[in-house]
């Protein structure tokens, strides 16, 4: 029964993920690989123009641009001819991929630079910032980006995978921050963005070189089977020379995001104090050292307490970790101004976006009902030509909106009232079908004839 079940299970699954059914042909693919790594004229001149748009879009924080920018930047190409290279055992197409992604890399960084050095606008924006420190989500983005666009590229419909691919790993918008950092003598903005760029384009060629192997492509042959030694340790040393910084890396990343999740559960845990609000808190490794720094406003906590909340570390797995906590304004205390001010600003901004949305709603509904009733003032004059034609026996016509209080049950009714006078009196025929005219015309329900 179970071996029926797993046979089953087996077919369903060889069913819908069996790529072969619209594999494209090895040679296809790499030569659509290949195609995509050089950088020389044409390809070039894209990418600097894809630069500048990705730096104005960084400048501006504008997302739609910068989504743009990455859409027509062609610096996949070199990295997927890289994992390729690796993958296949062609040192020579690992020579070409490695030269001109240094040069797209090199253009790009000084493109960016200039731009910011001319720009009148230095300040670091959120777009900007999210550059400046990787992730652990980083890395799996490249890692599963990588995966999708060799995966693609070895299909016979790519659809726009490739581009989805550029975006979501966001290449580009990592070199524009770089040379923000150049351009205003900024290094932690300049080694956080080129360390963004980095970890990107290891994943996703460690990704092109995985999805290589599991799809079997031939590796490259040599008559000189001690050359073909030779070339495969070259490989595979570039290979684990790439491949270590960003194991270290990405087990830093792992380490410090856990670290940062038990962190913060401790503070949103321990310190929902009433009267007491937490204004900032941070999770770091200073020279090895677990440091959590919070601050504090409102009542303060007793020395005790504090203590007894310190001991309660090791069970949110914070053993050895120090705990710095700043309470109130004090003179005698330590106090992360800037954290404080940071926090501040945020939630006085949030405030005023919320206000700001809540008057721009009424504004936008006053205008409204304003734009009516400038329609009531106006319609008068609107109709007259018509009237003129249809009834000649009126001389001036007024049209406004009227709301009938019913003095014995207070009942509200807004009717439309059309004032009216005659050159001559109207037969009850006539007066009929103006009001039946007047209905339609002003698409109301019902109007009532006044007669001056």
């Amino acid at each position: 029964m179970v071996k029926e079940l797993f046979l089953v299970v087996k077919q369903f699954l060889n069913r819908y993920l069996d790529q072969s059914q619209d594999r494209e042909s090895e040679q296809i693919t790499v030569e659509a690989i290949r195609e995509g790594i050089e950088f020389k004229g044409s390809t070039i001149w894209i990418l600097i123009f894809a630069i500048f748009i990705a730096s104005l879009g960084l400048n501006t924080n504008s997302t739609a641009v910068i989504i743009g920018a990455m859409l027509i930047s062609p610096l996949m190409g070199p990295i997927m001819g890289l994992g390729l290279g690796l993958g296949i055992n062609d040192f020579e197409l690992i020579k070409k991929s490695f030269r001109n992604l240094s040069v797209a890399t090199i253009f790009s960084v000084l493109t960016s630079t200039l731009y910011f050095l001319i720009s009148p606008l230095n300040e670091a924006r959120s777009e900007l910032l999210a550059r400046t420190s990787p992730t652990i989500y980083d890395v799996l983005i490249a890692l599963f980006g990588g995966l999708a666009g060799i995966v693609a590229m070895s299909t016979k419909q790519k659809g726009n995978v490739i581009p989805g691919v550029a975006i979501a790993t966001a290449l580009m918008p990592p070199l524009c921050t770089a040379g923000f950092g150049l351009a205003n003598g900024n290094m932690h903005y300049f080694f956080g963005a080129f360390y963004l760029f980095f970890i990107n384009s290891v994943f996703i060629a460690f990704a092109t070189t995985l999805g290589v192997k599991a799809m079997k492509f031939s590796k490259k042959q040599f008559v000189d089977k001690e050359r073909e030694k030779t070339v495969q340790r070259i490989v595979y040393s570039i290979l684990i020379f790439t491949m270590t910084p960003s194991i270290i890396i990405t087990y830093n990343m792992i380490r410090q995001n856990y670290f940062e999740t038990s962190a913060f559960q401790f503070v949103n845990q321990q310190f929902n104090i009433p009267g007491t609000q937490v204004l900032s808190k941070t999770a770091s490794f200073e020279k090895g050292q677990k440091i959590i720094k919070v601050s504090l406003i409102g009542q303060e906590i007793p020395k005790d307490s504090v203590l007894l909340i310190e001991s309660r570390l090791p069970q949110y797995g914070l053993a050895g970790a120090k705990l710095i906590l700043s309470q109130g304004f004090s003179q005698n205390k330590e106090i992360d101004l800037n954290s404080l001010n940071s926090m501040m600003f945020q939630d006085i901004y949030k405030d005023n976006q919320q206000q700001i949305a809540g008057l721009n709603k009424k504004v936008d509904s006053l205008q409204t009902v304003v734009s009516r009733y400038q329609q009531y003032d106006t319609i008068g004059v609107t109709i007259s030509p018509e009237i003129k034609v249809l009834f000649p026996s009126i001389e001036d016509v007024a049209v406004t909106k009227s709301i009938f209080s019913n003095v014995e049950t207070g009942k509200l009714d807004t009717t439309m009232l059309a004032i009216v006078r005659y050159a001559r009196p109207m037969t009850e025929t006539e007066r009929l079908r103006f009001t039946e005219w007047l209905e339609a015309r002003l698409e109301v329900k019902r109007v009532k004839i006044v007669t001056e």
